[in-house]
């Protein structure tokens, strides 16, 4: 039992890492599912068109799924039609952009992993620029190479050309080793610049490794809990609701929070070192509720790492 526990405690704590390990095999194979199963390079003039179709609508299928599965994409819009300030709050109009950018650098994961993968497969990357028919490409990649390099080139994906065999299979590897190096770039390009962004959240937080440390366990363990109090709250209204309408009996009072309090505690939160609230609950049961105003202006105190003065 000790053992189960022991792992059990190791794959909750890297969850992430096991979570973007999940999400690159699943991107992988589904590349190659993609390749084999749907995709079929026409061979013409289309050939641009249809690898760069092949190639980018999945991620942007991918980036609209990363918006959709974010919780924080629903915290920020929900009700912003009804109340404009929820996200552009009176003083701090780019805290929006802000925000919004977070989401999309998390909702951009999967796509890059599928353009990597796509990339250095490179099936929809021969395709495409077997197609292209700019004067300037196609001078340099048939450099060398016979008239029928310029008239055929778009049936190399496919085998079909009437050039000699060499020339072919060298053209498809010139093009398979371009779509590799360009694979490669976007991998080291996204490393590089997901260090950087960490290393600047890092440096410029003013709260210590350990607190951050805690605050994540906080934060996953009143995750945790809220789903388990709103299945056990919402069964007692539904179970009091059902029991009143068929027995008819008196109602009997169960204590839920007021419209005002759910408004407030679905708003976004960043940490405060002057007032050490580790949530907007936390915040929330320890300032009181604010009162219901009319005009009420809702202010958006978000993200992970980001201190309010």
């Amino acid at each position: 039992m000790e053992g189960f526990q022991t792992i059990l405690k190791f794959f909750m704590n890297k969850k992430t890492a096991l979570g973007y390990s999940f999400m690159a095999l699943l991107t992988m194979g589904g590349e190659r599912v993609f390749s084999l199963v749907a995709f079929r390079c026409p061979c013409s003039s289309e050939n641009f068109r249809y690898g760069l179709v092949f190639l980018f609508s999945p991620a942007l299928v991918l980036l609209v799924i990363g918006y959709f599965l974010n919780s924080k994409t629903w915290k920020l819009f929900t009700g912003c039609w009804v109340n404009p300030r929820k996200i552009f709050p009176r003083g701090n109009t780019c805290h929006f952009f802000y925000v919004f950018g977070q989401i999309t650098l998390n909702a951009l994961v999967a796509p890059v992993m599928w353009l990597s993968v796509a990339l250095l497969n490179g099936t929809f990357y021969e395709c495409a620029m077997s197609g292209l028919e700019n004067p300037d490409y196609l001078q340099a990649v048939c450099h060398r190479k016979s008239e029928k390099c310029f008239e055929e080139l778009h049936k190399v994906a496919c085998d079909k050309s009437s050039m000699p065999f060499s020339e072919s299979d060298e053209l498809k590897r010139t093009l398979q080793a371009q779509s590799q190096m360009l694979g490669w770039c976007v991998i080291v390009t996204t490393a590089l610049l997901s260090l950087l962004t960490t290393c600047c959240a890092s440096c410029q937080s003013k709260v210590s490794h350990l607190q951050l440390k805690f605050w994540r366990v906080y934060a996953e363990k009143e995750k945790e809990q809220m789903e388990e109090i709103f299945q056990l709250y919402a069964t007692k209204l539904s179970e009091r609701n059902l029991k009143c309408f068929f027995e008819n009996k008196a109602l009997e009072a169960i204590p839920l929070p007021a419209f005002q309090a759910w408004e407030d505690a679905s708003q976004l939160y960043s940490f405060s070192s002057s007032k050490q609230h580790y949530s907007t609950i936390h915040k929330l049961v320890e300032e009181g509720q604010k009162e219901t105003n009319e005009e009420r202006e809702t202010m958006l105190d978000f993200v992970d790492r980001k201190e309010i003065p």
